[in-house]
């Protein structure tokens, strides 16, 4: 059967004020978090108004590609409003079998990959009979679509700061983790593909007796201290908290204080080669890179994702 809708699938975030703590508590239902720790966590998202930018920057993909593609577009988050459930039982009332689905994560890892793929199948089964075969997309770090969109980004920085060093930014993750997906591969090529510049990583949470992907961003600001830089956040496609805290407020507060001047490249976003290449692949889908036992979870470890919110010194994504 040939499908007959896509789905934007991502993490979500809170819409206003009063849906920050129940959003916090989604992300972090079943972990032994303690509540001052959720309260403080929160407050992050109250400067910001209570509103998470990712929904928006959903809305505004799904806006972007109702101009190029036939298929009706549902949309599904993990952790807010509309839900995986949400979107499937919108699909099934409308009659929709089988669908394709997009992910917002452009590498393999279990957080970006196979837990959503888990959320899914927990939804199909609440939804239960009727509810639509689901078939994911391929991970998209080395598509000429998001190479030449994210090559795009860092020429127009480096207009804004000519002769600056570039470096790559992506999310830490634990190193046990790593070792469980190609993550660090995809990263690494992706950025191989774009242009010249090291990989670093932010966001990084946990003990300190754990190993985490390094160098952080702060880290390799301090130890090389460039005249000049521009910061590429390459593990993301849209600039929700992450980038906006760990970048634009501690990295630019890092630079600061080091006399280093800095501008943050923009990610895809709604890049017009990036929008045609999710045409492309809904028109054509690629054959999967997911094999049935991808990217296992590392014994017991926690997704890096919601790790993220515990840790004392960050903003959640």
């Amino acid at each position: 059967t040939d499908p007959q809708a896509l789905l934007i699938v991502s993490f979500g975030g809170p819409e206003k004020a009063d849906d920050v703590l129940p959003f916090l508590e989604n992300v972090l239902r079943g972990r032994n978090v303690p509540r001052e720790r959720l309260l403080a966590v929160a407050e992050h998202y109250h400067h910001l108004g209570g509103r998470s930018p990712i929904n928006d920057q959903n809305r505004e993909l799904i806006a972007a590609l109702r101009g190029q593609i036939r298929l009706p577009i549902y949309w599904g988050n993990r952790n807010w409003r509309p839900f995986f459930t949400d979107a499937l039982r919108e699909m099934k009332d409308d009659g929709i079998e089988r669908a394709l689905a997009f992910f917002t994560s452009a590498y393999s890892s279990y957080s970006g990959c196979r837990q959503y793929r888990e959320d899914i199948a927990r939804a199909q089964a609440e939804v239960g009979p009727g509810a639509p075969e689901i078939v994911k997309l391929p991970q998209f770090y080395n598509h000429p679509g998001f190479i030449d969109a994210m090559r795009e980004r860092v020429s127009g920085a480096l207009a804004e700061l000519p002769g600056a060093e570039v470096v790559y930014t992506a999310h830490s993750i634990p190193v046990s983790m790593a070792q469980t997906s190609r993550y660090l591969a995809q990263l690494e090529e992706a950025c191989r593909l774009v242009g010249p510049g090291p990989l670093v990583f932010q966001s990084r949470s946990g003990p300190p007796s754990q190993p985490w992907l390094a160098p952080d961003i702060n880290d390799w600001l301090r130890e090389h201290k460039p005249a000049k830089v521009v910061i590429v956040p390459i593990g993301f496609i849209s600039d929700h908290m992450e980038v906006l805290y760990d970048l634009d407020t501690e990295a630019r507060e890092t630079c600061r204080e080091l006399g280093i001047q800095m501008v943050r490249a923009g990610t895809v976003g709604v890049h017009p080669r990036f929008i045609s290449m999710i045409r492309d692949m809904v028109a054509n889908p690629p054959p999967p890179l997911c094999t049935a036992d991808c990217c296992p979870p590392p014994g017991s470890l926690r997704s890096h994702f919601v790790s993220h919110f515990v840790k004392s010194s960050n903003s959640p994504r």
